[in-house]
Formats: structure tokens, C-alpha cells, sequence
């Protein structure tokens, strides 16, 4: 079960991402963080995944498709907190390369 928080904060909207991030939660979590970036005007958006639990490659959809959205409108976009699982996921396909990563475990 996936669980999504936000925090609007000076500018900045923090999507926070808990338990398990597969194909079935995918589509709904690129929905609700796309209806926090309406509901809460900002400037930029940060993905928290410190909370995730699971990770498959659905996330990798999730991931892309919210920084192709920041891109599109022009808000800056980082993902936070990645545990290791993801983070290796990432790594494999090469998204450090093309977005901002900070701290993991």
C-alpha cells in the first residue's frame, strides 16, 4: 500500500512517497502528485521516496513522468531520501545523469 503526503513550504511542494511503489500504485501516485502541484502553486517540486519500502520499475515511470511535468511547466524537480533498492533502479537506468538526486540511506 502506498501512502502520499505533501508539505508546501517558501515556494517549494514536497511529495512524500511510503510503502510500496509498484505498477499498481504508479498511476495513481503520478495523479495525486499532479493534482498537489495544482492545488499548491510552486516553484519547485521534491519526490521524498525515504519512505519507500519497495520499489519496482513502475517507479521509474513514476520518477520520469513527474520531471518531464516540472520540465514542461518550469519548476525545478528533485528526488529526496531514495533508499538503496530504488536508487540502484535508477542508477541502472541512468537518471542521475539527468536529474537531482540528494541524500539516500
Amino acid at each position: 500500500m502506498l501512502q502520499i503526503t505533501q508539505v508546501s513550504q517558501e515556494g517549494t511542494l514536497v511529495v512524500a512517497l511510503a510503502g510500496e511503489l509498484d505498477h499498481h500504485a504508479a498511476r495513481a501516485a503520478i495523479e495525486q502528485a499532479e493534482d498537489l502541484m495544482v492545488l499548491y502553486p510552486c516553484d519547485a517540486l521534491v519526490l521524498d521516496l525515504s519512505g519507500l519500502t519497495f520499489m519496482d520499475s513502475s517507479g521509474l515511470a513514476v520518477v520520469l513522468h513527474l520531471h518531464r511535468t516540472c520540465a514542461r511547466i518550469q519548476y525545478d524537480f528533485r528526488v529526496r531520501g531514495t533508499p538503496p533498492q530504488p536508487m540502484r533502479v535508477f542508477e541502472a537506468a541512468g537518471l542521475p545523469q539527468v536529474m537531482i538526486f540528494e541524500g539516500g540511506e
